[in-house]
């Protein structure tokens, strides 16, 4: 009797853990429902999927890198660990061959074998420390990409500028190893967040617009990059067709590529995810999500959602809410979603930095 008393309490405090009067907030598509997969991540970013079903998770404030565990299968992480500790905006995670790799602003470090090392992590090599130390736009978002590559950005050091150096404002590739570093994309401010399209295995990515010209201008964008050597605009265009004030002068905005679509501006598009499971229904297969962070000098808030873009013959074609809540008709911010991840069952995990929690989605019949 006891021991039965014990394993109700344990069980009752576990459910009382994960209950989150923020989720009862949020709003979704009939159908889903979203519940909290793994909280007390300060910080929590991107997001990136191990081997063994263990879910990393960088920051940035925090200069944290965490991993948890859902060992019980049962929709929601019992286990938190941190991997590392004392590093520089260690926003970018992405596992590969049994390693984590790590972007902090000037460096990518490595964590070799660090699936059965959570509770004593390896200490971590250095795959490559080129990169620019600026803090500004400096954090890094990092994927493998279908050629095996690594893609991370370098953001511009400012919110508008003309960097000397080609580096900056640029999606750029290199090995596994460190080595052949090459720049993939130029003119693009700010992004943090790109992924592959599943039938063509091209690269999309999101790039959020400058600041201080106004509530309305210029778009945040979702851009294409079906090869190396495209130039998306920055500093000289925003939006495809708005000349930049200072840069912009005599130059024609046809000569970049435009967006391939335009979302409000300020919302700021981070991490984006393009839909290969079968849990959700079959309109949301091979669709984009997308977290929209929010915004954070409009004089009217935006954004604090994620969305999903509705692609036909390879192009998005319309925008549709699927999380909202997170901003009140108050005004008040409860979350800011940053990152989009699909486990192997299917359903998606959303992290929120401001909360230090991760969400978890699920479609249930």
């Amino acid at each position: 009797m006891l021991r039965l008393t014990i394993l109700l309490w344990c069980w009752l405090a576990s459910a009382h853990a994960f209950n989150d009067p923020v989720t009862t907030l949020l709003k979704l598509p009939p159908g889903f429902h979203i519940d909290l997969y793994a909280r007390d991540l300060p910080d929590a970013r991107s997001l990136a999927l191990g081997d063994d079903g263990t879910v990393y998770v960088g920051s940035r404030k925090a200069g944290k890198v965490y991993a948890v565990r859902d060992e019980d299968g049962d929709g929601r992480a019992e286990r938190r660990f941190v991997i590392a500790s004392g590093l520089t905006l260690p926003n970018g995670v992405a596992f590969r061959d049994g390693a984590l790799y790590v972007a902090e602003v000037s460096r990518i470090l490595r964590f070799p074998g660090i699936s059965g090392r959570l509770a004593d992590p390896p200490r971590p090599e250095v795959v490559f420390d080129g990169f620019p130390t600026d803090l500004w736009h400096g954090w890094k978002y990092l994927r493998f990409g279908p050629d095996g590559k690594l893609y991370t950005g370098v953001g511009a050091p400012c919110n508008i500028c003309k960097p000397a150096d080609e580096i900056y404002a640029t999606l750029v590739l290199l090995n596994p190893d460190g080595s052949g570093l090459e720049i993939f994309a130029k003119g693009v401010r700010n992004s943090v967040g790109f992924d592959w399209h599943p039938e063509t295995g091209t690269l999309w990515f999101t790039d959020n617009g400058r600041d201080w010209l106004g509530d309305d201008r210029p778009p945040d964008e979702l851009n294409h990059a079906p090869r190396p050597g495209l130039h998306f605009g920055y500093p000289y265009c925003h939006g495809g067709d708005i000349p930049d004030p200072r840069f912009g002068r005599d130059v024609d905005c046809k000569r970049f590529e435009p967006p391939a679509w335009r979302f409000p501006a300020h919302v700021a598009p981070l991490g984006i995810r393009f839909y290969t499971g079968a849990r959700f229904p079959k309109r949301y297969r091979g669709q984009l999500f997308v977290a929209e962070h929010g915004s954070w000098n409009r004089s009217r808030p935006v954004g604090y959602r994620v969305v999903w873009l509705e692609f036909d013959h390879g192009r998005p074609v319309a925008e549709h809410p699927f999380v909202a809540g997170w901003l009140r008709p108050d005004g008040r911010v409860m979350g800011r979603p940053v990152d989009v991840l699909q486990l192997p069952d299917g359903s998606l995990l959303v992290s929120d930095d401001l909360r230090g929690v991760i969400y978890r989605i699920d479609y249930r019949r």
